[in-house]
This record gives structure tokens, C-alpha cells and sequence, in this order.
């Protein structure tokens, strides 16, 4: 099986309670976990930048469709969060809400719809996700 990343994520984590530097193929940044459980609130914490992915994944896969169709659409929105409920298994819920200028006919609107859930991170999230964990 294929690696999607050209090289690996990496991470990395000192002493500093909860911060963390991830490096990827161009540079690094910065994840931390909210003041409110001991972090200094410096970067996203991990919650944050799952979203993000499913974020900007569904924002470039729509910007592509629509270029590609020709469609006057000069910018889209997006908004996300998610909650569990804790039963006999872990269910989580995510809510993305996309919006589009009010001029986009709803039958475009409702395509878009279909497009969102194509996006590479929503068919990770929707599937079945093994990791596989070493020392």
C-alpha cells in the first residue's frame, strides 16, 4: 500500500507541558492543548486540526469542481465542530455547514453538496481508519 505523504509527519514534544512542534515536508507548526487543561493555547490542539483537514479538504475540492465547471462562485464558506456521546462505543458527530453567495441556484448548491462529500478527508473520516502503533 502506497503512502499519501511523500515523507512523514513528524512530531515532537519536550518538557513544555502540551506543546508540540509537527514537521512536515516544507516547514513546521505548532499544536498546543486550550489554557483551560495546561496548555498555553500557541497552536491548534488536535480536535482543531482534524476539522481543519476536513476543512480545507472540502474547500479545495469544491474551489476545483467549480473551476473546472466555470462557475462565477468566488468564494465559498465553511464552518465545523463536532460532540461524542459516550454509550457501549464512542459515537462522534461532526457538522459542516458550507455556504455559498446567495446568488448560486440551489440546483448548484445541492451538486456542491454531493462534491463536499467526495473530498479525500471526508472518505477517511466516513471509512475504516486502522493505525497501526510501534516503539
Amino acid at each position: 500500500m502506497e503512502n499519501l505523504l511523500e515523507n512523514d509527519l513528524t512530531g515532537n514534544i519536550s518538557s513544555q507541558k502540551y506543546l508540540c512542534t509537527i514537521t512536515w515536508r516544507k516547514g513546521s507548526f505548532f499544536m498546543d492543548e486550550p489554557t483551560s487543561i495546561g496548555g498555553q493555547d500557541l497552536g491548534p490542539d488536535p480536535y482543531t486540526a482534524l476539522l481543519s483537514s476536513l476543512a480545507s479538504c472540502t474547500l479545495s475540492t469544491l474551489r476545483m469542481y467549480i473551476d473546472r465547471k466555470g462557475w462565477d462562485i468566488p468564494e465559498i464558506n465553511i464552518a465545523l465542530n463536532m460532540s461524542q456521546e459516550n454509550d457501549a462505543e464512542v459515537t462522534t458527530t461532526i457538522s459542516r455547514t458550507i455556504s455559498f453567495p446567495a446568488t448560486v441556484d440551489i440546483e448548484i448548491k445541492n451538486r456542491l453538496l454531493i462534491i463536499a462529500e467526495k473530498c479525500p478527508v471526508s472518505k477517511i473520516l466516513k471509512n475504516r481508519v486502522v493505525i497501526n502503533t510501534t516503539i
